[in-house]
């Protein structure tokens, strides 16, 4: 099996080649992995305890932050390396502050394992999510160094419980500790003999209340906001805004709006310009005296979103009619009430804030308009619903802490270092 999986491996990176002469994100992640090993050469571990964490993507590496700085917090000397499979994660987050070296994965090889391993010379490792990755997990438990899983979260359909499944079960033994989202990750673990797991969380809780303690304010919006009752309408795809500019084109004077597209291109920022049929301001272009009058603000940049949800008194998040939504904490952690399209079961929170009565899902305009009307004449239906948004992200939060003190526990238990 070893032998099949090093095959597919390099069949992979050979259908990438041919695919970058045409994609950008494809050329990026071959260029990417041509330097790692100068890279770790010219950082070199000076003998200081170094962390490493490896996320697929951005939104894996948001999960594994509120932990990372923790660590950096209590033991400010030591290193940080990160890694990323995907380059949306890796050319978002290259420069970040708290890491000392930022690196793609190499192809998941004996060789790459074992060359990796020995120039980062980790004290812990810790993988994010859904990462297994079988020759780096063989080469860090045979180097016996303690490798965790922060933020697990497992389905039945999975691999690993299926019946040809028990090469990739190997995988999970190299774990120290899986540190998993809820009960349901947990029995499943437990029914194949998986028992070093505990139950700890979701830690974007704990990133999404922190980004909103230190939410930047933006006079732009501020000013915007405070003549109506503002509605965010963030990360919104051409689906999505069918729905929004229907509405928003026959809307009165007071509801105000704001719209985040997941695309900035000029053609589509052009696009909505066209579509909108109230008075409206670009964000690149707006004052604080320019939106005044306005009824629509859209936001034609990337990176605010966070804070921008802070001015709203309902959001719709985008992501809904298409594969998934995008991150509804950002917005439910303001206490305020989240719309979002159907295509929403794949994505716990989603399901547990529509439970908790903070979240709504509409798949038709008619279905939008009603829940509008009702949210916006701002009595007791939307009281209700704020509250529970606030009280869900409320009673979810400190999984980072449940994390440290189970670290603390391992490092008593084997005298390991780890924090």
């Amino acid at each position: 099996m070893a032998i099949v999986y090093t095959i597919i491996i390099h069949l992979v990176y050979f259908f990438m080649i041919p695919a970058a002469w045409f994609n950008k994100k494809a050329r990026m992640w071959i260029r990417g992995r041509k330097n790692w090993r100068y890279k770790l050469e010219q950082w070199q571990n000076r003998g200081r305890t170094t962390y490493w964490f490896h996320a697929a993507s951005l939104g894996e590496f948001e999960q594994g932050l509120p932990v990372i700085e923790a660590m950096k917090d209590s033991n400010p000397g030591c290193s940080i390396v990160i890694s990323f499979f995907s380059p949306s994660g890796y050319e978002v987050r290259k420069n970040y502050r708290n890491a000392d070296l930022v690196i793609y994965l190499p192809l998941d090889t004996e060789y790459n394992a074992r060359t990796l391993i020995d120039l980062m010379k980790p004290d812990a490792a810790f993988f994010i999510k859904y990462e297994f990755w079988y020759f780096y997990l063989e080469e860090l438990k045979r180097r016996n160094i303690p490798v965790f899983l922060l933020s697990g979260i497992f389905r039945p359909g999975q691999i690993f419980f299926r019946w040809y499944g028990s090469w990739f079960r190997k995988e999970l033994t190299a774990f120290r500790h899986l540190f998993l989202q809820d009960a349901r990750s947990y029995e499943i673990l437990k029914s194949i003999g998986i028992a070093n797991a505990s139950i700890t969380g979701d830690t974007r809780f704990d990133r999404v209340k922190a980004n909103s303690e230190k939410a930047v304010e933006i006079p732009v919006v501020g000013v915007f906001s405070a003549l109506g009752i503002c509605i965010v309408a963030g990360s919104t795809w051409p689906a999505d805004e069918a729905l929004l500019l229907s509405y928003i084109n026959s809307a009165p004077p007071h509801l105000k709006f704001i719209i985040a597209p997941h695309e900035i291109g000029q053609a589509h920022i052009s696009r909505l310009i066209k579509l909108i049929k109230k008075d409206l301001e670009l964000y690149s272009l707006a004052s604080p005296e320019s939106v005044a009058g306005k009824q629509v603000l859209i936001i034609d940049n990337i990176g605010m979103l966070s804070s921008v949800y802070r001015y709203g008194k309902i959001a719709y998040v985008g992501g809904g009619f298409g594969k998934g939504i995008h991150n509804v904490l950002e917005a439910a952690v303001y206490g305020i009430p989240v719309i979002f399209g159907p295509h929403y079961h794949k994505h716990r929170e989603a399901i547990e804030l529509i439970a908790s009565g903070g979240g709504f899902t509409v798949g038709t305009k008619n279905e939008f308009e009603v829940l509008m009307d009702n949210l916006t004449a701002m009595n007791e239906y939307y009281q209700t619903s704020a509250t529970s948004a606030k009280n869900y992200i409320q009673s979810n939060t400190g999984s980072t802490k449940k994390i440290l003190t189970q670290l603390n526990n391992e490092v008593k238990r084997t005298h390991t270092i780890v924090i």
